[in-house]
């Protein structure tokens, strides 16, 4: 399992196992983070699970897709380290991983 870290607007930290293949948003909704409306299933058709990812992972995430950039358009305060959580797929690799959810997703 890798940890994964998901910080709510009003800076409640939940900290989960998050089994790899998986996706950030997946395990955000399963685990009930406020904010992860996530309305469209995980298709990368809406922008009701965008995060900010954490500065020190941004590298290791990598850079949103141009259909991921897209959706983000639709996104309130989008920022240099904004993804849509149903995009990050959880590896070893982001064992550790944090990302903080905005206060508001549209």
């Amino acid at each position: 399992m890798t940890k994964l870290t998901i910080i709510a607007f009003d800076g409640t930290p939940f900290e989960l196992d998050a089994a790899p293949g998986s996706t950030v948003m997946e395990n955000a909704v399963r685990n009930s983070v406020p904010g992860i409306e996530a309305e469209c299933g995980g298709a990368c058709a809406c922008a009701t699970c965008h995060v900010y990812v954490d500065e020190a992972w941004t590298a290791a995430v990598g850079e949103p897709t141009p259909m991921e950039e897209d959706m983000l358009d639709f996104a309130s305060d989008v920022r240099p380290n904004s993804r849509l959580s149903c995009q990050i797929k959880v590896t070893e690799a982001l064992d550790g991983l944090v990302v903080n959810v905005p206060e508001r997703q549209g």
